[in-house]
């Protein structure tokens, strides 16, 4: 029988029990802490991510992307000549200040210029007549000091001596009507501040001219052809027809043509010589006119045989195999008032207009629209075969200025004997100096930048 009971504590089996214990409570401790790192590695380097691109539009929670101001991001598209547009979500309202964003030179406005032309009519002996107002006695000078300014950027004003470094040993071309030897004086007047180019050809009428310039082995040449493609023309310099213009459609004018495979730069043009009555041919045969009443043909339309001209053109420069540079220059509106150059018409505004206050003549929006559809198709073509097709957009800041005309002045001293005498006026070409040597800024800048 048990009398009592009486639990003892042995201090070693105590002992051994508080080892046994501390050795648990390590280990679990352990265990909770190795657990814990598992888990939280396994949702650190877990396989399955999702990527949220930066630059991605379809982004719905936006990172806000920084770099290092030492570090400027440099972004090169080399085979993209269009301006880029880069976004970064969040950023819609803002430009980074490393991507540089190209403007359209085309579009802009004429600003006062007190410094004027770079040459005038007395430093330049190339203009000719009908182009020299200052010494064909126009009485205003105010024309002279202004300059196109594009909206978004910088124009740097032409710098002759980087153009004849450029042109080393090459050759270029102005083909075209009578605008086209207006532009190429002015080049010439302003590349004679650098170098003084020599007359080595000029056709009988001194309509198409060849210059050399020595210092530079660089050769500028003006090949007259109104309408680029084959034509048979029965007028005198004045205008005055004798008979209808035979035109051919399908036909390039060989006196460009046969000439351009020399050519390293070219710029090209046409336009208002298509409103000119004229009989239209295909296969030398007769196919229509163009305002040939009385003729019992058929009214094609000066849009129809443009269209034709320009199409045919585009397509032998880009299938001829030369890769040359070259520009296409649209149309030049006229500023004629109160009448035709024909008709007593006028151009006696002396500031150039705003934007806004002028709108395009039915004619030349058509001219202008039939350019810019047939220059792209050309374009993308072009740029597949290597050929470098840029278009030279003068038409609207041309139309901008309606104060830098000859007018009366493309004769000498028109009202020297008469006050009130009825003279010719011209409101198509340009006054040398004047609006068209900013022409050359924009062919320098493209040259240049693109």
């Amino acid at each position: 029988m048990v009398k009592g009971m009486r639990f003892e504590m042995n201090p070693l089996s105590l002992h051994k029990q508080n080892h046994v214990f501390v050795k648990f409570a390590v280990s679990f401790l352990l265990l909770g802490l190795g657990f814990r790192l598992f888990v939280s590695d396994s949702i650190r380097y877990s396989p399955v991510v999702e990527e949220t691109h930066p630059l991605s539009e379809k982004t719905e929670s936006p990172q806000e992307v920084s770099f290092p101001a030492q570090t400027p991001v440099s972004i090169d598209f080399p085979r993209k000549e269009e301006p880029v547009s880069v976004h970064f979500p969040g950023k819609e309202n803002q430009t980074s200040q490393n991507v540089t964003v190209k403007c359209d030179i085309f579009s802009g406005d004429w600003i006062p210029d007190p410094s004027g032309p770079i040459y005038t009519n007395e430093s330049c002996h190339v203009m000719e007549d009908h182009q020299n107002c200052m010494r064909n006695g126009r009485p205003d000078s105010g024309f002279l000091y202004w300059r196109w300014n594009p909206r978004d950027c910088e124009l740097p004003k032409f710098d002759s001596a980087k153009f004849l470094d450029l042109m080393r040993d090459k050759s270029w071309a102005f083909i075209g009507d009578s605008i086209s030897r207006n532009h190429v004086q002015s080049l010439l007047c302003i590349l004679s501040q650098v170098e003084q180019a020599v007359e080595v050809y000029h056709d009988e009428e001194y309509r198409s001219k060849i210059w050399h310039f020595p210092s530079h082995n660089f050769t500028l040449s003006v090949i007259w052809t109104p309408f680029l493609i084959k034509a048979a023309i029965f007028e005198d310099i004045n205008g005055v027809s004798t008979s209808e213009i035979q035109l051919h459609l399908d036909e390039l004018d060989e006196k460009w043509t046969d000439q351009y495979k020399s050519f390293d730069y070219a710029i090209i043009a046409g336009g208002k010589w298509f409103l000119k009555t004229a009989i239209y041919y295909e296969n030398k045969t007769v196919v229509g006119c163009h305002h040939c009443p009385g003729k019992n043909l058929t009214e094609l339309g000066f849009e129809f045989a443009y269209r034709k001209a320009l199409r045919l053109l585009l397509n032998f420069i880009t299938s001829s195999g030369h890769k040359a540079f070259v520009f296409f220059r649209t149309t030049t509106p006229d500023h004629f008032e109160n009448g035709e150059w024909f008709s007593g018409g006028t151009c006696n505004r002396t500031v150039p207009f705003k934007e806004g206050e002028v709108d395009m003549k039915d004619v030349d929006a058509v001219m202008r629209n039939i350019e810019l559809e047939e220059y792209e198709k050309a374009a993308a073509i072009g740029s597949e075969k290597g050929v470098t097709l840029k278009l030279l957009d003068t038409t609207h800041l041309s139309l901008l200025r309606p104060d830098a005309h000859p007018g009366p002045y493309r004769q000498f001293q028109p009202f020297a004997k008469d006050k009130n005498a009825k003279v010719q006026n011209d409101c198509l070409h340009w006054c040398l100096p004047g609006p068209i040597d900013s022409w050359n800024d924009l062919v320098l800048e493209t040259l240049v930048n693109g």
